[in-house]
């Protein structure tokens, strides 16, 4: 579980479609094996460490539904620790797929990130919900037909892989677990239709 606040960036020194290789720092400071730790957004549990890098296994699901390009800058954060304070919202980790960087514009202190996405992913966003874009925790300006919008500050763009991100840039996109439960709970058909008498009837 993670809260979306990057600690850091690292690089992706390899990647042959198993196994990743990224290079960092500051996350290196008490890492083991087994840990988990959001590689732009993206659960990785470590399977191997040295002075200045971590590998971890990558499975077919993640490289389908996430965007990874060796060289390129990734966020880091490890999984928060019980009794931490909880900066973000709820991350998983669990990419949900991939939109594109459609606008940047500045407005006022802040930079307005316009992203193009499907569907199936616009429908669990929601205007001054959560979003994890590469991990970072995020709030949605705006969400149209086939476009959402976060707003972020000077300070978080500066710290991460943002600061590389242009029109046309891919991230990945993991949605709020709790837009996905209450659509699974309101479309979920197994035996009978739920409806808005149901939903009454049983407490929602």
């Amino acid at each position: 579980m993670f809260t979306g606040i990057i600690e850091e960036t690292g690089r992706l020194k390899s990647f042959d479609g198993g196994r990743l290789e990224i290079a960092c720092a500051k996350i290196l400071e008490d890492i083991k094996i087994g840990d988990s730790i959001s590689t732009s957004g993206i659960c990785l549990t470590v399977t191997e460490f040295g002075a200045e890098y971590f590998a971890a296994d990558v499975m077919p699901e993640t490289v389908r539904r996430t965007s990874l390009e060796i060289g390129g800058v990734v966020n880091l954060e490890r999984a928060m620790k019980v009794g931490d304070r909880f900066g973000g919202h709820i991350v998983s980790g669990h990419i949900d797929g991939v939109g594109k960087i459609t606008g940047i514009r500045a407005e006022g202190n802040a930079i307005i990130f316009k992203v193009a996405a499907e569907n199936n992913l616009l429908k669990q966003i929601a205007a001054k919900g959560s979003v994890a874009l590469d991990g970072i925790s995020l709030t949605v300006v705006d969400a149209g037909a086939d476009f959402f919008s976060v707003s972020m500050i000077p300070h978080t763009r500066a710290v991460t892989n943002f600061n590389f991100k242009r029109v046309g840039s891919s991230v990945n996109i993991e949605t709020d677990i709790l837009a996905k439960y209450i659509e699974r709970l309101t479309t979920f058909k197994p035996n009978a239709e739920v409806t808005r008498d149901f939903l009454i009837e049983h407490g929602y």
